[in-house]
């Protein structure tokens, strides 16, 4: 039976950097121990305007105590006169941890945008180096 060993600090990170890149379009930076992301996961524009959303996490890394301090948030934007859009939204909730999905679709674009999948993604990550996940409501 092997055991198990925790991960450094560089490790975590460059691990973590991989599994945020895993997901096309993610702009991801590391510094000092915190790696942030931003996906654009909607996008919707015409001739009188346009709509974005956008899903950022930052995760802060603690080697002292193995800890890493997940936070993240959806954000949406809108400019002039967005186009007409439709939205099917569903969202689950199990104690603090929220998921949703939702999907647009409409004249100047659309998407999808995946509420929570950093959080799962990178909760794995962080338990499988053997570290601890701590997990902020923003």
């Amino acid at each position: 039976m092997a055991t198990l060993r925790t991960l450094s600090l560089a490790e975590l990170v460059s691990k973590l950097v991989a599994v945020a890149t895993a997901n096309t379009g993610t702009a991801v930076t590391a510094t000092d121990g915190t790696i942030t992301g931003t996906l654009t996961a909607i996008k919707a524009q015409w001739f009188l305007g346009g709509r974005k959303v956008t899903s950022n996490f930052t995760c802060t890394l603690d080697p002292a105590n193995h800890e890493a301090d997940f936070r993240e948030s959806a954000m949406e934007s809108s400019w002039g006169l967005p186009p007409p859009t439709f939205t099917v939204e569903t969202t689950s909730q199990f104690g603090s941890r929220v998921n949703t999905t939702r999907t647009d679709a409409g004249v100047g674009g659309g998407g999808r945008l995946g509420f929570g999948k950093f959080r799962k993604d990178f909760e794995q990550a962080v338990q499988d180096a053997g570290w601890k996940f701590v997990y902020e409501i923003a």
